[in-house]
C-alpha cells in the first residue's frame, strides 16, 4: 500500500498552474445587467414616537443595570459592580443615539 492509494485516490491532485491563478473570472468582463434595480436610497428615519419609545425602553434597561451595578458593590463583588456601570454608561450611549439620529 503506497502513498498513492491512500483514501480511495488512485492518482494525486495537481495543483493549478500559476497562470490559472492569476487569470480573471469568465464574468469580469461582461457589462453590469442594465435591467438591474437601481442602488435602494438612504432608509427613512424612524418617527419620533418610535424613537422616543426606544429611548424609554433603554431608559428602563439603564435602570435595571445600574441597580445590577449598585447592588453588587455593596454586596462586595467590584467586578461585576463595574459590569454593571459599564453596561448602564452602553445603554445609555446606544438609547441617546437611537433617540438623536433615528
Amino acid at each position: 500500500m503506497g502513498p498513492d492509494t491512500l483514501a480511495g485516490m488512485t492518482h494525486p491532485v495537481e495543483p493549478p498552474a500559476p497562470a490559472e491563478l492569476l487569470a480573471e473570472p469568465p464574468d469580469a468582463a461582461l457589462p453590469a445587467d442594465p435591467a438591474a434595480p437601481p442602488a435602494s436610497p438612504r432608509p427613512r428615519r424612524r418617527p419620533l414616537v418610535e424613537r422616543i419609545g426606544m429611548a424609554a425602553i433603554a431608559l428602563v434597561m439603564a435602570a435595571v443595570f445600574a441597580f445590577v451595578g449598585i447592588a453588587a458593590f455593596v454586596g462586595g463583588e467590584p467586578f461585576l459592580g463595574l459590569m454593571g456601570v459599564i453596561g448602564t454608561l452602553m445603554v445609555l450611549w446606544v438609547g441617546g443615539l437611537t433617540l438623536i439620529r433615528g
